[in-house]
């Protein structure tokens, strides 16, 4: 699904407006009686209903929204701002005031803020995409009498929360704090971001008929990454294939005290694929290695404790993927063998947790990654390797930026956990659950994401397919066994499921 900006978006009523063709005001009454179709399933008509209006056309959806709503029995009333009104707007309010005269009030100060019914809804229709600045004044009073009342009264935003800037940071700004948010066409930019994870509340994608031409055609810098784009990406497995056919991994992991996160990758590396497997670990790890994933070919390092000539490898065998850095350790030899692999190997590998480290200890070695390597930092890890962010939007900024002027791809863990691509396009990841939130989650992410560069699937694509997998392994995982008691583990069980059901 892409995400567009508020600016496309205009473009997409404007080119709709143009080609179906439709007036603007009848696209308007298609997205409110979207907006009223999901308040009819979702509130029964004993609830009554308070829709705050701006002036402009995120008011207008509001003002028919309440029109339809009273039209199917509902108990609903507009309270509008003063001022210009758009267009659009002031003929809604004529439709409302003629079908439904004294279902509008006037709003023109804190003090006529309503006093609502123990048991009402209130419908946020003040602004919509448009706003470009933070909202100030007696208004900013209205945004914090809207969240005063949230504890007691379900808030629903009408294609976005009013305060919160579809494509800016509105960090330390009023905005409105959403229950749910009936988004129109697609997803906002501004939902995807961690700081505003208080006011979108739970988004409902909901269809307007916007044309498809303009929705087909037109690139977007941003996607969320679907089912549908996954089904495009994976690879059926050919019928006369064998274990050549997909693939040598190579996982370099563990060091005394941490061999369990290489054992959990190499795990999740055979699981997602790999035709053969082999685990580098240091001398303590090798009985771990090989009783707890009997499938892995083991290559001890010459240390006992951490490893130091993982690099010479990659010069005895033909690894068609590397995945290194789980549990690693950052000692300084580590440091040394991890240069000297990287001047060594020259295809994409996968980089996470203390290769990551190691790297932000010694930045020149990010230009030596082969281009096209797969890096797999949380936030703390990203904020080591390329420093701090004043806001979300800045560090999306920083974390594209960093992704072209390397030719590496850049994922940065999170609820939509968001991946950088050289060529500027962004991708985040609706799946996954605060479950994951346990030890190893990332180990195991590693050694999918080492499975499908083996077996032959592009950088992007590995990315995209290995990141949605896991999360959905987490999802189905989350489903059966609860979001607590879920474990690292837990994710490669399940990773089988992920497989069949979402490919």
């Amino acid at each position: 699904m892409k995400i567009f900006s508020a600016a496309q978006i205009r473009e997409a009523d404007a080119y709709t407006i143009q080609h179906e063709p439709v007036s603007s005001l009848d696209l308007m009454e298609r997205a409110a009686a979207a907006c009223t179709a999901w308040m009819e399933d979702h509130f029964p008509p004993a609830h009554p209903i308070c829709i705050i209006c701006g002036k402009g056309n995120n008011g207008g959806d509001g003002l028919a929204i309440a029109r339809q709503l009273l039209e199917k029995g509902y108990d609903a009333n507009a309270w509008l701002l003063g001022g210009n009104a758009s267009a659009d707007n002031l003929a809604n309010q004529e439709r409302l005031q003629q079908r439904f005269p004294g279902h509008i009030h006037p709003l023109n100060d804190i003090q006529a803020f309503p006093t609502l019914p123990p048991d009402a809804i209130i419908v946020d229709a003040l602004f919509g995409t448009g706003l470009h600045k933070p909202i100030e004044g007696w208004l900013a009073g209205v945004i914090h009498r809207i969240n005063d009342l949230r504890t007691r009264h379900t808030v629903v935003a009408i294609d976005m929360p009013s305060g919160l800037q579809a494509d800016n940071s509105s960090l330390h700004t009023p905005v409105v704090q959403a229950h749910h948010t009936l988004s129109f066409e697609t997803f906002k930019l501004a939902f995807m971001l961690p700081e505003n994870a208080a006011f979108a509340g739970e988004v409902h994608v909901l269809p307007i008929g916007l044309h498809p031409g303009y929705l087909t055609h037109t690139p977007a810098r941003f996607h969320l990454t679907d089912a549908a784009m996954i089904r495009t990406i994976y690879q059926p497995r050919d019928p006369f294939g064998h274990k050549g056919t997909y693939g040598h991994a190579l996982i370099i992991a563990g060091s005394y005290g941490k061999i369990g996160a290489a054992l959990l990758a190499s795990r999740a590396c055979l699981r997602a694929g790999a035709g053969l497997l082999t685990t580098h670990v240091p001398a303590c790890g090798y009985e771990i290695i090989q009783t707890g994933e009997p499938a892995a070919m083991c290559i001890t390092d010459q240390e006992l404790q951490y490893s130091t000539n993982f690099h010479l490898d990659v010069q005895q065998a033909k690894y068609n993927a590397i995945g290194i850095g789980p549990g690693l350790g950052t000692h300084q030899q580590t440091a040394l063998a991890l240069e000297k692999l990287l001047e060594a190997y020259p295809l994409p590998m996968v980089l996470d947790a203390d290769a990551l480290n190691i790297i932000s200890v010694y930045p020149y070695l990010l230009y030596k990654i082969p281009k096209g390597s797969l890096l797999t930092p949380h936030p703390k890890e990203f904020e080591r390797l390329f420093g701090a962010s004043v806001n979300q939007f800045d560090r999306l900024d920083l974390l594209s930026r960093k992704s072209v002027e390397t030719g590496l791809y850049i994922l940065l863990k999170g609820r939509y956990s968001t991946i950088a691509c050289p060529d500027g396009s962004i991708y985040f990841n609706p799946t996954g659950n605060p479950g994951m939130a346990t030890g190893g989650s990332g180990d195991v992410l590693t050694g999918i994401l080492t499975a499908m560069l083996a077996q032959g699937y592009t950088p992007k694509a590995a990315m995209i397919l290995g990141v949605w997998l896991h999360g959905y392994a987490g999802d189905i995982a989350a489903a059966r066994l609860s979001q607590e008691a879920m474990t690292a583990n837990d994710l490669i069980s399940h990773l089988g499921d992920a497989f069949l059901q979402g490919t």
